[in-house]
């Protein structure tokens, strides 16, 4: 098996679709076979695996075809995908390799495996968790998709969903902390790309594992990383806690 192989590049026009082209080209073990965006077509027997940075219409349509015609394998990183439409994806993986995520940057998914590791080890009788971020003044929700997704995380190392967890913002009189919620904060302040906090608090020491990002460019570098070790994956649905070895794949 060689060790080259050919990835095609879907919504290749977007700003993230020119961050992973960059990335593909200065990496000699790599052929980018097609790049393209929704409406054009693609010959899918030239890549080996395709990147997918497109809209959540177009991600489920190129993962049908995918699944149709047997491959290739797909990197989905696009967001605000229904429950419908992720549900479609899925049942392509059924067919195909697909690594899905939220966020690709690798550090905070190795975060996000040493926040449900510590939240597994750490009694919630004892332990509060808090979970803070901070993004540019110009991001709309709150908390982050990154944030929402390390909560999860510690709610899944304590066997519990997070909405059973997930406690309201402190403002005004709220009375005790209630044991083991989980609490997020959020900060919204000049061009900050994302910092993420998550904060283990017991009545005698604080254990705080975080992440900040310097460059937009670490979530492309994530996704061809996901595009190297799905590319000869059985059929299924990943993602980067797979990619990383937190989980047998």
């Amino acid at each position: 098996m060689s060790d080259i192989f050919h990835a095609g590049i879907s919504g290749a026009r977007g700003r993230m679709g020119r961050a992973v082209s960059q990335v593909l080209d200065a990496r000699e073990d790599v052929v980018v076979a097609a790049r393209f965006d929704r409406g054009e077509t693609v010959d899918l027997k030239l890549c080996d695996v395709i990147i997918d940075f497109s809209t959540p219409e177009a991600s489920v349509a190129l993962a049908k075809a995918c699944a149709a015609a047997g491959g290739p394998a797909l990197v989905v990183g696009s967001t605000g995908l229904t429950p419908e439409q992720e549900a479609e994806i899925e049942a392509a993986a059924d067919k195909i390799a697909i690594v899905m995520s939220g966020n690709f940057s690798l550090g905070v998914n190795i975060l996000i495996g040493l926040v449900e590791h510590a939240a597994l080890r750490l009694d919630a009788r004892d332990w509060d968790i808090e979970v803070l971020e901070t993004h540019h003044r110009r991001k709309v929700d709150a908390p982050s998709g990154t944030a929402l997704m390390l909560g999860e995380a510690a709610a899944n190392g304590r066997g519990r969903d997070l909405k059973e967890l997930r406690r309201a913002p402190y403002d005004g009189i709220t009375g005790p902390r209630e044991t083991g919620k989980i609490g997020f904060a959020s900060l919204r302040a000049g061009g900050v790309i994302g910092d993420h906090t998550v904060m283990f608090a017991s009545e005698d020491e604080m254990l705080t594992l975080s992440h900040s990002a310097m460059d937009r460019s670490l979530f492309a570098k994530g996704a061809v990383a996901a595009a190297a070790w799905v590319r000869n994956r059985r059929p299924g649905l990943y993602d980067m806690q797979d990619v990383l070895g937190f989980r047998q794949a």
